[in-house]
């Protein structure tokens, strides 16, 4: 357990921190199931959409560190693909 002064104010930061990155993380895999289930509906207007709106807060939480930077490329990348795949 912290002892010291420092240690505690470090404990109260992290749960602060921790409840942040949690809430942003949640949000993220929120837009990213609404662009998987775009996709699985096979509407590419729809998909192409929430693939907008996901994409700023994959890389936001990727620049905010809560996932790692080639991860949240491959995350884009991966459903870009998927998303154009349906135009075809």
């Amino acid at each position: 357990m912290a002892n010291t002064p420092s240690a505690k104010k470090a404990v109260r930061k992290i749960e602060r921190r921790t409840a942040v990155n949690r809430s942003r993380r949640s949000q993220m895999r929120t837009y990213v199931r609404k662009v998987e289930e775009a996709i699985a509906s096979g509407d590419h207007g729809a998909a192409a959409a929430a693939l907008r709106d996901a994409e700023p807060l994959v890389m936001r939480a990727a620049q905010k560190g809560i996932v790692h930077s080639n991860t949240a490329s491959r995350k884009v990348s991966r459903l870009s693909r998927r998303v154009n795949a349906l135009s075809k």
